[in-house]
């Protein structure tokens, strides 16, 4: 019995159950762009994918989603997700002081949706 729990075990590291993941900080110039690319695992591929802005995972601002692969661009803020790749990418465009601050990459699911811890800062 103990193999089968210790097989399960194996598997499930295995697994491509992924959390997205990105880069912990990312820099951006005042007045430029910064490119955010979130990665995930081959289960989610099809889940809606979002952006969202504050210090707490539970009550952050989305700013932008996307359910396609169809680029998204709301304000400032544009999200495009690459299902080949596995990847979704987060641009944010003419960038103020203000932007500073924590965002999360967040995938959309039933229960809580996993997400992925980004620093942003704005360098004047």
């Amino acid at each position: 019995m103990w193999l089968v729990s210790v097989l399960f075990l194996l598997l499930a590291g295995c697994s491509s159950v992924q959390n997205p993941t990105g880069p912990k900080l990312v820099i951006g110039q005042e007045k430029g762009s910064l490119i955010v690319k979130c990665h995930y695992g081959s289960s989610w591929k099809t889940y809606t994918k979002y952006w969202c802005q504050g210090p707490d995972w539970k009550s952050c601002r989305t700013l932008v989603t996307t359910n396609s692969e169809q680029l998204v661009k709301k304000d400032r803020v544009s999200i495009k997700d690459n299902q080949k790749s596995l990847v979704f990418t987060v641009t944010m465009e003419n960038l103020r002081r203000s932007d500073a601050g924590t965002y999360w990459c967040g995938i959309e699911r039933t229960g809580v949706d996993p997400g992925f811890e980004v620093n942003v800062v704005i360098d004047p």
